[in-house]
């Protein structure tokens, strides 16, 4: 299918996608991401055939690319080692240029009983202008599961952003309730530095991991990326499993 085309076709074809990302609005369209996570599948067979590749590099194109869309420059993604393992990533969603985050509210079931439990279903994060600024810029979801009431919303102190976060993860049960991810807890500092606090309280089950990786001076959280599994019918549901977050310059 693809034995025609160049490795020139194929970048022009994923630039093309991203000028529609562009003219579309601030964000990429999950639709759009996909073409270009297949422009660029595409791109690492050829080049894996022609010589060594850094495949890494070719995977994290697709968050170059949507942060791109929305005129974000990232200086670091922030991981954790303790993500639960099911469902698949939804795509890196990113608050509008100039805009970092501040707060977030947390889309958590209650306990079910005997019922089956998922716990943490979703992150929203409040988007800020600024280091004092009142201007706010709404609010950025990745991906939400299907159960669970929104919490009250937490913020950082004034002047403040999100540099670093930590996931409370439990661990598997074997044949027992699976929930994975509980609650994530975010570290907050001033964009250039200073004293750093904590907000965020605990979740029902398991224990915090160790924090993330911390955004560059200069820089804080300005987007999200979450992996969640889909609705398991008669199976064990967990709802979000893992989470990554964005560091901007700008």
């Amino acid at each position: 299918m693809f034995s025609g085309l160049s490795n020139i076709s194929i970048i022009i074809w994923s630039i093309w996608i991203l000028i529609f990302c562009i003219i579309g609005g601030v964000y990429c369209t999950r639709e759009m991401v996909n073409n270009i996570d297949i422009c660029l599948f595409v791109l690492v067979l050829f080049t894996a055939e022609n010589g060594q590749t850094n495949v890494d590099a070719q995977i994290t194109s697709k968050v170059a690319a949507c942060a791109m869309a929305a005129e974000r420059v990232v200086t670091k993604v922030l991981s954790v080692t303790n993500g639960g393992s099911h469902g698949t990533w939804s795509g890196p969603e990113f608050c509008a240029i100039g805009y970092y985050a501040t707060g977030y509210s947390l889309k958590i079931e209650e306990k079910q009983g005997k019922g089956d439990d998922t716990a943490l279903n979703a992150i929203r994060l409040k988007c800020r202008k600024g280091n004092n600024s009142p201007i706010t810029g709404g609010t950025i979801l990745a991906q939400d599961g299907i159960w669970g009431r929104w919490s009250r919303e937490m913020d950082c102190d004034s002047g403040k952003q999100f540099v670093s976060f930590r996931l409370q993860v439990e661990e598997n049960q074997g044949r027992g309730d699976d929930t994975a991810a509980n609650y994530v807890s975010f570290m907050c500092r001033s964009f250039n530095g200073g004293g750093t606090h904590i907000i965020g309280t605990r979740g029902f089950w398991g224990p915090f991991g160790a924090w993330s990786q911390t955004c560059p001076l200069g820089s804080a959280i300005c987007g999200l990326e979450v992996q969640i599994e889909p609705n398991q019918r008669r199976g064990d549901d967990t709802a979000l499993n893992n989470a990554k977050f964005y560091c901007c310059s700008q």
